[in-house]
């Protein structure tokens, strides 16, 4: 075997001022050290931000939406309906604003489900209206949710798919009406802007 040169392949040993033999900057284990001390710092800062951010959010961006109307659920049903069918394709896209690309999933039962694509990136969040008849009241518990596994802010987009059906259909002008969400239960619902979203 003579005339053969073995290499270390990951570096070689060096003594340190202290006359220690340590590893050069590119072997493996250093590389392994390196490396691991870099994802367990981003997994810290990562963790503080979610913490951060869902500390007045849900901890996946949704929105959870109770409304209340002085009318028969049969009609607020329809309303919403007639306005996704409306607002099916891209023409409510053309200025602006997201009223647009609403698709009816299925409807049966007490609920009415639906999706909604955004129109420049093309997520697409799934919509859930329950209906329950109360009296002469219908209460009505709308959801949006992403799913994109992991989205965490949404700049209020998930209220809005909820709140454009019910201002586009004029509910909101419906006898009886109320709403009641929050930060808690609705990603950056107190910044949202449906205008836009």
């Amino acid at each position: 075997m003579s005339g053969i040169k073995f290499k270390q392949p990951y570096g070689k040993l060096e003594k340190n001022k202290k006359g220690k033999k340590c590893c050069s900057c590119l072997s493996r284990c250093c590389c392994v050290k390196l490396v691991a001390g870099i994802v367990g710092a981003l997994v810290v800062i990562l963790g503080l931000l979610v913490g951060i951010f869902t500390l007045n959010n849900p901890i996946h961006a949704s929105c959870t939406v109770h409304w209340s109307f002085g009318i028969s659920c049969s009609y607020v049903r329809t309303k919403i309906i007639d306005q996704i069918k409306l607002w099916n394709g891209p023409a409510g896209c053309e200025k602006g604003g997201e009223k647009c690309l609403y698709k009816l999933v299925s409807n049966s039962g007490n609920t009415l489900k639906a999706t909604h694509e955004t129109p420049k990136a093309h997520y697409v969040d799934d919509l859930t209206f329950t209906f329950d008849t109360e009296g002469n009241t219908c209460n009505v518990q709308g959801h949006s949710t992403s799913r994109i596994w992991y989205a965490v802010l949404d700049y209020g987009t998930n209220y809005c798919n909820l709140e454009n059906l019910i201002t586009g259909s004029g509910l909101n002008k419906a006898k009886g009406y109320t709403e009641q969400t929050s930060n808690g239960e609705c990603t950056q619902y107190s910044s949202s802007n449906c205008d836009k979203y």
